[in-house]
């Protein structure tokens, strides 16, 4: 009987050892679940997170779709502008000056006015060309020499300069001093 004991006691010695291998191989199921959760739920807050970026992102780019939609217009109209500049002065310049021509020169006045209130209303605004030059507003085209101004200071205005907003439509063409 001795004999027959001891391949029992060999048996339930590795059914025991397969029994705790096979424990240790598996985890709690609930612990699986809550690790897949937690890495679903990183997931979905990521995927969330960069959506909520791209609907900032469009809403941006939409807005300022909308606010410059008109700059080639406005851009277009800056030679109508500049046109009729050009015939005021060129009034002013006449040597004989009737009624008709003041008439003529009170028309033009009104509608060179209207336009511009209407850029103005839409966002059009002429670029200042104070005493100093700005590279980001203005081109120097000429540099001129002159007593009353300092050097790269702007002595005269060829060309006016216009933004959009705060975007530059044209920049001002100046003669700069030496």
């Amino acid at each position: 009987m001795a004999k027959d004991k001891k391949p029992v006691e060999e048996e339930v010695s590795n059914e025991d050892v397969e029994t705790s291998s096979q424990e240790e191989s598996k985890t709690d199921p609930l612990q699986e679940c809550q690790e897949e959760l937690a890495k679903q739920k990183d997931n979905f807050l990521r995927v969330h997170a960069d959506f909520e970026n791209y609907k900032k992102r469009l809403e941006k780019e939409k807005a300022t779709a909308l606010a410059y939609a008109n700059e080639s217009f406005a851009t277009d109209l800056l030679t109508v502008l500049d046109t009729f500049e050009n015939a005021l002065k060129s009034i002013d310049n006449l040597e004989v000056k009737d009624e008709s021509v003041e008439k003529i020169k009170e028309g033009m006045q009104l509608t060179y006015d209207q336009l511009l209130s209407i850029l103005k209303k839409n966002g059009v605004c002429e670029v200042e060309c104070d005493k100093e030059f700005d590279p980001n507003y203005h081109q120097a085209v000429t540099q001129m020499e002159s007593n009353e101004h300092k050097s790269g200071e702007i002595v005269q205005v060829l060309q006016k300069g216009y933004k959009l907003k705060d975007r530059l439509l044209r920049p001002s063409m100046v003669a700069t001093c030496k």
